[in-house]
């Protein structure tokens, strides 16, 4: 994962073999002060951290990974850039590696391929042939439902 202010590593697995490095010029750390738990001291420090990060312009991507990060994030982009916001730890350190984990999390989702598609299969003769005993089955249940005839 690496240290808060160095490189953002991301560990291989699906979609990233060879895992990847996101250089730390490439991320844009702010800081403001947090609305969360933290007594007296929560309105002195800025522990809240917001990391910024440009998928469609970085070096650390592939044109293909680029591509397909842009449109799985596309809709938590403003302005080309993703945003991951940490702010539930009392301190900034911590709150700026939980940033750092969920960045990895998202790009890690972001960056898998897509599954494989479907192949279309024909029913089994077994199971068309109960699907239509059911269908029987269930019409005569309810034509029993209708007025009784007198004989």
């Amino acid at each position: 994962m690496g240290e808060p202010g160095q490189d953002l590593v991301v560990a291989p697995g699906p979609g990233l073999r060879r895992g990847l490095v996101i250089p730390a010029a490439e991320l844009l750390e702010r800081f403001s002060r947090s609305s969360g738990p933290g007594g007296q001291g929560v309105n002195t420090t800025d522990s809240r951290v917001e990391l910024l990060f440009e998928p469609g312009a970085s070096s650390a991507l592939t044109p293909t990974q680029r591509e397909r990060a842009v449109a799985a994030l596309g809709g938590r982009l403003v302005a080309g850039r993703v945003s991951v916001v940490a702010s539930e730890h009392r301190s900034q350190l911590r709150n700026r590696e939980a940033a750092r984990e969920r960045l990895v999390a998202l790009l890690r989702e972001a960056l898998a391929p897509p599954p494989p598609s479907r192949r279309a299969t024909k029913p089994t003769r077994g199971s068309q042939r109960r699907r239509l005993e059911d269908k029987k089955r269930r019409g005569e249940v309810k034509s029993g439902r209708g007025r009784m005839r007198p004989d």
